[in-house]
């Protein structure tokens, strides 16, 4: 064996040798010089699982060509519909880039939109809801607390995926949510409470409120204070804290897709149901209402958001007049006149081409502003508007608030004469029930023993109905009723 075929290897790991130790000592100018650019984080992972610590610091800069292909891959697979197999290419991606944000919404998304719906099962489905959220709320966040997308993906998810109705199985998460809620938040006082424990069980639970729900007592009753009186237990809430601690965390060039989650959720919560009317959670008196307290509140908002995003002002107030145009009728009818009148009023001055025309008295604007929901022709809409008020009524009825419960019968009324003298011309064809046709079959629903309404409910119904003296549809005749 010649020198040269002796020394050649060793001659060439001492050169490698040579390269890496140069390439180490330039590497961290240039980690300086990326850090300060923007180019990359490289701060390290805090708490990190042993693994996630492991791929991100052995495969450096390989990391991310890695996980580019990876992305490539569950993006043909989101267009071929295989979401189950994008569940552990995107838990693959967010180990290897976990600033990565755009994986974190689309794995969140994945999950509670395109996965849930694959499943018949109400209770399936919720556990993939809440499977999206938490990735965002207990994972997304841990590495990006400062990513505004982040936020308003969770406030998002409240408000729309739980929160509204677009979702066959969306009662079955309001209720789920709830259940969850009411261990927090019982009772009015609940907030103060958490926000300043005094005894050993009120800490204990704001501390399972920190660590299982990443909640701030202190933050939430700062929320509950500018934006409230709000209920807790339901989403809309949720969504309006997640969205505020965005705002809160955001530059001011990015606030401006949370501040609107904000006001958009307040205005949900205060017409479509921000109220959970039952004292206690269980799902047989699971009902929602409107907040209207919360008026005033989306109205300062609203007002607020037109003040600061000039560039949008048009459409604005138009959501605005329509917001307030809405809670008038929903205060007149449920018997909050006094309310009703001032909103009326402050409408009509703040947009004096709001109520056509101008000297349109309240009740003539109310029983239009209800009917114009529903088409004149379509016989069908306006009998579930008209049972809805009286189901409203008799529930009204049962909780002893006879004088709302009068109100809504009064507005059902109205609404049934007004519907059928417009819908005379057409004749049979559009016609609906007589109001003591329609009154029957609602009390049929709520009397049914195998329905929805808790026999206590039943008891004192069937009580009101005989001091009333309206007729029980369910009972049945004696037999003197008989021979007569």
């Amino acid at each position: 064996m010649n020198f040269r075929q002796k020394y050649y290897k060793p001659v060439l790991l001492a050169v490698a040798l040579i390269f890496f130790a140069v390439s180490g000592y330039l590497q961290a100018g240039l980690n300086q010089s990326r850090q300060v650019l923007g180019i990359t984080k490289l701060a390290p992972l805090e708490n990190a699982p042993p693994v996630l610590a492991f791929t991100t610091v052995a495969l450096g800069g390989f990391r991310g060509l890695i996980s580019n292909a990876l992305w490539i891959r569950a993006s043909e697979l989101q267009e071929n519909d295989k979401f189950f197999e994008m569940v552990q290419l995107s838990d693959w991606i967010t180990k290897l880039e976990p600033h990565f944000v755009q994986v974190w919404l689309n794995q969140a998304w994945n999950m509670a939109y395109n996965i849930s719906v694959k499943f018949k099962d109400p209770e399936d489905r919720w556990r993939w809801v809440m499977r999206g959220i938490q990735l965002l709320r207990d994972e997304g966040l841990k590495y990006n607390p400062d990513e505004t997308l982040i936020y308003r993906e969770i406030s998002w998810l409240f408000q729309h995926k739980v929160g509204q109705n677009l979702d066959d199985a969306h009662m079955i998460y309001k209720y789920r949510w709830a259940e969850q809620m009411n261990e927090f938040f019982s009772n009015r006082t609940s907030v103060a409470e958490l926000a300043d424990p005094q005894t050993p069980s009120a800490r204990q639970r704001a501390q399972k409120l920190r660590d299982v729900y990443k909640m701030d007592p202190k933050l939430i009753q700062e929320v509950d204070k500018l934006y409230g009186p709000l209920d807790w237990r339901l989403p809309d809430a949720h969504a309006i804290y997640w969205a505020e601690l965005g705002r809160r965390t955001a530059l001011p060039k990015d606030q401006e897709t949370v501040r609107r989650s904000i006001y958009q959720t307040m205005q949900q919560a205060c017409i479509r149901g921000g109220r959970i009317r039952a004292d206690k959670i269980n799902p047989k008196s699971f009902m929602l209402g409107p907040n209207l307290d919360l008026v005033p509140t989306v109205s300062a908002t609203y007002e607020k958001m037109i003040a600061e995003e000039p560039e949008f002002r048009v459409n604005m107030q138009k959501a605005h007049k329509n917001f307030l145009l809405t809670a008038v009728y929903l205060l007149y009818s449920d018997d909050r006149k006094q309310q009703a009148t001032y909103w009326f009023d402050y409408v009509k001055k703040l947009y004096p081409d709001s109520v056509q025309p101008p000297t349109m008295s309240l009740d003539d604007y109310a029983v239009k502003e209800i009917t114009s929901t529903v088409s004149e022709t379509d016989m069908h809409q306006v009998t579930a508007v008209i049972e809805g008020m009286l189901h409203t009524e008799f529930l009204r009825r049962i909780n002893d608030e006879d004088d709302q419960a009068e109100n809504f019968h009064n507005l059902a009324q109205r609404i049934w004469q007004h519907y059928s003298s417009q819908s005379k011309l057409a004749g049979d064809r559009i016609k609906i029930g007589t109001l003591a046709e329609l009154r029957a079959e609602v009390l049929k629903q709520m009397l049914d023993p195998e329905g929805s309404t808790p026999p206590e409910y039943q008891t004192v119904l069937r009580l009101k109905l005989k001091m009333l003296g309206i007729p029980d549809p369910t009972a049945v005749p004696d037999a003197t009723d008989a021979k007569k």
